[in-house]
């Protein structure tokens, strides 16, 4: 049985910084790319960043593009998602994945398991 579990969640203000993490149990954490999502009210899930399963590729959505960081550990099944400079429109439930592959990818339908999410609240 896959599990992810995040934490790391928080209310901070504009221009603050979280670090998110999700820890992996289930599978061979290293053989698979890892990717976090977010969804906002009243919105679709959208990709935010992944990182391939060494570690050495990763991906990110042009709106966090600078201002977020993806990393694992395999060696702690860890994933990680450091934001900085954080706006009000980051806000959301952020979702932990494992992809069905090794290597990144932006699309919903290419993770098969799923963390139940951390709330991120960004005040202005």
């Amino acid at each position: 049985q896959v599990q992810l579990v995040e934490s790391g969640g928080g209310l901070v203000q504009a221009g603050g910084s979280l670090r998110l993490s999700c820890v992996a149990s289930g599978r061979t954490f290293s053989n698979y790319a890892m990717g976090w999502f977010r969804q906002a009210p009243g919105r679709e899930r959208e990709f935010v960043a992944a990182v391939s399963y060494s570690g050495r590729n990763t991906d990110y959505a042009d709106s966090v593009k600078g201002r977020f960081t993806i990393s694992r550990d395999n060696a702690k099944n860890m994933v990680y998602l450091q934001m900085n400079s954080l706006r009000p429109e980051d806000t959301a439930v952020y979702y932990c994945a494992s992809a069905t592959k090794g290597f990144t990818t932006a699309q919903v339908t290419g993770y098969a398991y799923w963390g139940q999410g951390t709330q991120v609240t960004v005040s202005s």
